[in-house]
């Protein structure tokens, strides 16, 4: 509702100021560029600001839950936080939405790790496209096997800071070694944004709460 309210708003508003410049006798270039560089800025606040450059929590929260009848967005609010029964209903969605390999494998390898379930991981495995989440995932199952070292080795090839903190969080957890898990997750926090952030946050409520206490 929030969401219709803004949009109905943003609209009106557009719709008066190209109405006075088109009766004020201003050109129909720069009429045209004026709603369309409008829009865009709307857009970036609405959608792009929220999902990848926000970092107050309530903030991509509100965007995620707004988020249902995209099912490749709403996932992360649904993983975020544990709803069972949304989760197996949305990854239907993605998986008769999405049928080519490549397009699934990225949601297939979330799916698993949310799951625990590390076969369906290293199925999904060759077909993800991009070489950091690829790495993030093979790191994933280096640790589930017992392989820290080579775990710790594999990551260092990862170019996003997030995803190296979030992994090496995850190498001290089962270590033992929370003190060093706590930094390594609040650097995790600090250096990601938007969707990410929001997951990341989540996920440390609740396995590692220390780590959120001092970060927004």
């Amino acid at each position: 509702m929030k969401q219709l309210w803004w949009k109905i708003s943003f609209y009106f508003v557009l719709f008066v100021v190209v109405l006075f410049m088109a009766i004020d006798g201003y050109s129909s270039v720069l009429i045209v560029g004026t709603a369309v560089m409008a829009t865009l800025i709307f857009f970036i606040i609405r959608f792009i600001y929220p999902l990848a450059l926000e970092k107050r929590v309530d903030r991509v929260e509100s965007f995620l839950r707004s988020q249902k009848n995209t099912p490749g967005l709403y996932i992360n609010y649904v993983f975020a936080n544990r709803l069972e029964d949304e989760a197996r209903t949305i990854m239907e969605q993605l998986m008769s939405k999405y049928k080519q390999a490549a397009a699934q494998a990225s949601y297939k390898a979330a799916y698993g790790v949310y799951r625990k379930d590390m076969t369906a991981v290293q199925e999904a495995l060759p077909y993800i496209r991009y070489s950091d989440y690829r790495t993030y995932y093979e790191t994933i199952l280096l640790l589930e096997d017992g392989e820290s070292a080579q775990a710790r080795k594999r990551l260092e090839s990862i170019k996003k800071p997030w995803m190296r903190s979030a992994l090496l969080t995850e190498i001290e957890l089962k270590a033992g070694c929370i003190e060093t898990a706590v930094k390594h997750a609040r650097e995790a926090l600090n250096s990601s944004r938007g969707v990410q952030h929001y997951v990341l946050h989540k996920e440390y409520e609740r396995i590692l709460p220390r780590a959120v206490e001092l970060v927004s």
